[in-house]
């Protein structure tokens, strides 16, 4: 007999976590588009909500990576010139605090432009699969933040400083830094996430930091398990 195929469970709690969220889109509104694999996911769904359904529905992205995305889903993309709010931005995490909502993104190094647009949204919604879950914020993904090249040592200085064990983040299929979508670094810091608002704040006052992976502006986060999506909100 023919083996059935395997169900892959990460990918099915995803696809339940992009399906709620496809519902707080409606007709003519202006959607923030995020970054990474989750937020792909949603943008390819939203391609076939708006063919299927006809809707006028515009999308802003965070990346150039959602920008291509969503190019070849078919959304007609405008910019955050045209639009200074967004009806509600959907987008992914790296890691999700069950309790505050605060989360850490940029591991894809999208994070400055993601918090641009998600924080311009009136609605941030988060979807991710429930291993992105953790009941303390920061114990095994690093916080991003993204530094202006002649600047690195001055802030690498300062986060050793603060015994924040700080990397500069290498390219994989490159040689030297990852460099981000604006031209800068990352440096990758583990950091004491008791009180993410503070240390948000806090890095960005060091100089040279163009922005930080700290998100604690969220509205709603969508978790995907194999069944019914659990809903959080602060």
């Amino acid at each position: 007999m023919p083996r059935k195929k395997e169900v892959n469970t990460l990918e099915v709690n995803k696809m339940n976590a992009v399906k709620e969220a496809l519902k707080y889109v409606k007709d003519g509104a202006i959607v923030g588009l995020g970054s990474g694999t989750t937020a792909n996911l949603f943008i390819e769904e939203l391609g076939k909500k708006i063919e299927s359904e006809d809707l006028n529905i515009f999308g802003i992205p965070t990346s150039f990576d959602s920008k291509m995305t969503a190019i070849k889903c078919g959304i007609p993309i405008v910019s955050l010139d045209e639009y200074g709010e967004v009806d509600v931005a959907i987008d992914g995490a790296d890691e999700v605090d069950e309790k505050t909502l605060s989360l850490i993104k940029g591991g894809g190094g999208c994070h400055t432009l993601e918090k641009i647009i998600d924080y311009c949204a009136k609605e941030f919604i988060v979807v991710v699969d429930e291993s992105k879950v953790v009941k303390s914020l920061g114990e095994n993904t690093p916080v991003p933040l993204e530094v202006i090249p002649s600047a690195y040592t001055v802030v690498l200085k300062e986060l050793l400083n603060r015994n924040a064990a700080p990397t500069i983040r290498m390219a994989m299929r490159k040689m030297g830094p990852v460099i981000t979508d604006n031209g800068n670094f990352i440096i990758d810091t583990f950091i004491d996430l008791q009180n993410p608002e503070e240390v948000e704040k806090e890095l960005n006052n060091i100089p040279g930091v163009v922005e930080n992976g700290i998100f604690t502006k969220v509205d709603k986060v969508i978790v995907g398990t194999p069944k019914k999506p659990k809903v959080l909100k602060k």
